[in-house]
């Protein structure tokens, strides 16, 4: 019967010219808007968040395996990476993915211009795929742990300070004790946007890197440690530093275990502010919807003072009109939250296929507005909006119990 009587009083409500018409729409209109917010928030605060981690994952892995004094050094130091640490590594189902790297810090040098860099070494073992996405120019080296090709990956930044190109040449100067000089080819430009590493960092082999540290075959500055997905790296982190750290290997030098959030603090405090501010907006935008519901609810109350006094005198209860009204305003809440994912959805679809607003890489890391559609969420926030809306409005609708047949036959 409630449910009856509030589908008639909807479908009234539509076609009517009533002074709660407008405070229908608003309420709606809040509602959807709200909402729409919401998604939008959600989608771009996990597109953020998810890009930029896996851009810090992509240049130094979950985990990283180094020497225990490069925290207090500026000179890469070698730990051993022997087939031990190896098959410890490899044996936890965790680990998806181990490889090795080599670095030297050098300087550029055109005829115009001088930069300096750190040179990172890899070998066959090096999963490049990360700067495949980004590669802009030229093609991926084959990198090598045997033999130095001589050839170069370099980031779109170092390209355009120094005005190079794909086939260019470039001098690059180290300094260890005397200055050495190596000439390398450019094979391949790339650009990931994340300008801290991309100013910073070249790829060669890891045997050229090797042999201008002057270090055995299997000396490296450190271990990447790719895992099976984000919410292992604490506590493979933990497992990890309790088996390795401090401990020796054949030369004498002390692992070193960090994660990719023990790499870049700051990075990480700051998207952990990014979650509060998205939690910020949430309780607002419930706050906005709330608001406007609860405003409707009341003017429909108030305006349909006569209808609720001749359900009473027709015997109906306090608590069957208040069902009456809450159903009432489930279907409002429903049509607006419609036209709210509606909106929500449909903006966030524009920007993730055509990537219409962009940003300044050099302040957010990335060149456009992310997008990611995380479903069950999405799913879980038009639930509890719809139930959070529908509980506000119970303390409202007591109201009508206020209302007595005999005051509300003649009120006009």
């Amino acid at each position: 019967m409630e449910t009856f009587i509030a589908r008639r009083l909807y479908k009234s409500e539509q076609g009517s010219r009533n002074v709660s018409r407008p405070a229908v729409f608003i309420a709606q209109l809040g509602v959807a808007l709200g909402l729409a917010v919401m998604l939008v928030t959600i989608a771009v605060s996990f597109g953020f968040k998810h890009e930029v981690r896996d851009k810090a994952v992509g240049f130094s892995s979950h985990l990283h395996i180094s020497n225990y004094e490069s925290a207090q050094s500026y000179e890469a130091l070698p730990v051993a990476a022997d087939s031990a640490l190896w098959h410890t590594l490899t044996a936890m189902p965790e680990v998806s993915h181990v490889q090795r790297y080599a670095t030297k810090a050098g300087v550029f040098r055109t005829d115009d211009d001088f930069m300096g860099y750190v040179l990172k070494g890899v070998g066959e073992d090096y999963d490049l795929s990360f700067y495949a996405q980004y590669l802009q120019e030229g093609e991926l080296p084959q990198f090598s742990d045997s033999v130095a090709s001589g050839k170069i990956l370099i980031s779109r930044e170092i390209a355009s300070k120094l005005q190079l190109g794909v086939g260019d040449r470039v001098d690059s100067y180290f300094l260890q004790g005397n200055m050495r000089a190596r000439r390398y080819t450019v094979a391949g430009i790339y650009q990931t946007g994340f300008s801290e590493y991309d100013r910073v960092f070249a790829l060669t082999d890891l045997k050229a890197v090797q042999a201008l540290n002057r270090w055995e075959p299997d000396q490296v500055t450190g271990v990447e440690v790719m895992l099976t997905g984000f919410d292992e790296v604490e506590p493979m982190n933990w497992e990890l530093g309790s088996l390795l750290d401090r401990t020796q290997d054949s030369y004498g030098e002390q692992y070193f275990v960090q994660s990719v959030t023990d790499l870049n603090p700051g990075l990480f405090a700051w998207l952990d502010v990014l979650d509060m501010n998205v939690l910020l907006i949430l309780v607002l935008m419930v706050g906005v919807a709330a608001f406007t519901m609860i405003s409707g609810l009341l003017i429909l109350i108030i305006e349909r003072t006569q209808f609720i006094g001749v359900l009473k005198a027709l015997g109906a209860s306090n608590g069957m009109v208040r069902k009456t009204f809450l159903y009432l305003a489930m279907l409002i809440i429903g049509k607006g939250m419609l036209w709210g994912n509606v909106v929500g959805l449909a903006l966030c679809a524009l920007q993730k296929f055509t990537r219409l607003v962009t940003l300044n890489p050099q302040d957010y890391y990335l060149d456009c507005v992310p997008i990611e559609f995380n479903w069950p969420l999405i799913v879980t926030v038009n639930v509890v909006m719809f139930v959070l809306s529908v509980l506000i409005l119970i303390v409202p609708s007591h109201l009508i119990s206020r209302i007595y047949p005999t005051k509300a036959m003649r009120f006009e």
